[in-house]
């Protein structure tokens, strides 16, 4: 039986800012060994038997990063395709497109294994023994999802009641009162957000519930820009088509509608890292109670987690603090109101800061930059690009920009000018000339950009060429 293992990689992730942006989410997060939340999705996947391809649904602005850390992790280079969506519209739509997908390409018998991007299971053994039994339940032609013995009563998950396999009903987050209720019954587990079907169950089940946003996929999917390569493959749903889809998840629109639902209880050392107190309790504490990740000293502190990407903190007669330092943003909170880090997200969304959408590393699909420093009128910036990388063909009313190389080799259209820069050399760009940067090289291009000019923001970009299909 074929097994395609489904990643859904969306959502902002916003009660981990700030850390997790609009543009570097959730998923993308590095833990203290290195991977991201991503890579160990991927590598969870891809350890299990049978699996023919992984399928990614993802956003298209996502689409470059997601590939690059696949592309670090995929050592046996396992087949990967992917979905983009020009927006969000929930896990339905997502799961209905992904199941289209598989249909068209694998058969409707094929089982699809429906993991989110951003949670953590620490017993692959046991997970995979679940996905087993899961699919097993496929086969008969139930709609599966996966519940987690719960550990204590908790009030950030929905929950499901269950008898033996079968499925009783879906309870929505509850109250602390009534999440003890549920524990003490042992007839309930953490809904883990996880699936299992056939391709063909859940598109039947897609028409009986929820036809209007499965025929809505398929127009979508009928139009859509596919790519193919061998062992990769790429459907790029358009933004006019996607929008008529209605937005809904896949618990509402199917689960809870569904009289085939059927449940797999287990442990797995399951966790959907929800909180910046969650993910606290992935490292290792001091006698004090204190977590540290980065450079610190603490004088008369408990039970505070510290996170630095470059700076010391130094820390005296607190308690129940989470500090988290990013190069160009401080969170300090109560570690008993987590939860509450998304009002800080929404009202900078709100303000349109940049602060919930970016980083000062900005990941492109030639590679990265860097904001250094800016002020009124300037702005300066490390740019990497990778060998064989080019940016667009491009230019800017309201600024000029000068380039100087540090390291690597510089192919660069300036005006009606072709030219190779090598390290230590430079050119000057002036506002309204067609510009391009091309690595030609085998090693990483280095440069630094320094930008004037009455206006800096990245809109200020007219696109005539370019290789990764941006408009």
């Amino acid at each position: 039986m074929k097994l395609i293992p489904v990643i859904l990689c969306g959502g902002a992730g916003s009660r981990l800012w700030p850390v997790s942006r609009e543009l570097h989410p959730k998923p993308f997060m590095r833990l203290a060994d290195g991977q991201s939340l991503l890579q160990k999705a991927f590598l969870r996947a891809v350890d299990l038997p049978g699996v023919e391809e992984v399928l990614t649904v993802t956003n298209r602005e996502l689409s470059f990063k997601t590939e690059d850390e696949f592309r670090e992790v995929n050592r046996n280079n396992r087949a990967t395709s992917f979905i983009l969506e020009p927006f969000g519209r929930n896990t339905a739509a997502a799961v209905a497109a992904a199941a289209l997908r598989v249909v068209a390409t694998h058969g409707e018998d094929a089982t699809m294994l429906v993991l989110a991007a951003d949670h953590l299971i620490h017993d692959q053994a046991a997970f995979a023994a679940a996905v087993e039994r899961a699919q097993a339940l496929a086969a008969a032609g139930k709609i599966v999802t996966f519940g987690i013995r719960p550990e204590s009563p908790e009030t950030g998950y929905g929950y499901i009641e269950a008898d033996g396999d079968k499925v009783v009903r879906f309870v929505e987050k509850p109250s602390l009162e009534k999440a003890r209720e549920y524990v003490d019954s042992q007839r309930f587990l953490w809904n883990s957000g996880m699936f299992c079907f056939t391709g063909g169950a859940i598109l039947r089940e897609f028409r009986q519930h929820a036809n209007d946003i499965l025929e809505a996929v398929e127009a979508t999917l009928a139009d859509a820009r596919v790519a193919q390569a061998s062992g990769w493959s790429q459907v790029e749903l358009k933004a006019d088509g996607f929008g008529k889809v209605r937005e809904d998840s896949i618990d509402y629109a199917i689960m809870e509608r569904c009289t085939q639902a059927a449940v797999v209880p287990c442990t797995i050392g399951w966790s959907d890292v929800g909180s910046w107190a969650a993910v606290s309790e992935l490292a290792a504490a001091d006698e004090q109670g204190n977590r540290v990740e980065g450079e610190a000293l603490l004088h008369d502190v408990r039970d505070c987690y510290l996170v630095s990407e470059d700076r010391l903190i130094g820390a005296v007669g607190v308690q129940d603090l989470i500090v988290i330092d990013t190069p160009d943003a401080l969170l300090v909170a109560n570690r008993h109101r987590t939860q509450d880090v998304k009002q800080i997200y929404a009202s900078l969304k709100a303000s349109g800061h940049e602060a919930y959408k970016l980083h000062r590393t900005v990941h492109r699909p030639w590679g990265t930059y860097t904001v250094l420093e800016e002020g009124t009128r300037f702005k300066i910036k490390r740019i990497e690009v990778r060998p064989g990388a080019s940016l667009s063909l491009q230019m800017h009313h309201h600024r000029s920009e000068h380039w100087i190389v540090v390291s690597g080799m510089a192919k660069v259209v300036n005006g009606e000018q072709e030219l190779f820069i090598s390290t230590n050399e430079s050119t000057y760009i002036p506002a309204g000339h067609k510009h391009r940067l091309e690595n030609p090289g085998v090693i990483d291009l280095v440069m630094i950009e320094v930008q004037s000019g009455e206006y800096l923001g990245e809109d200020d970009i007219v696109r005539f060429q370019d290789i990764y299909g941006r408009a």
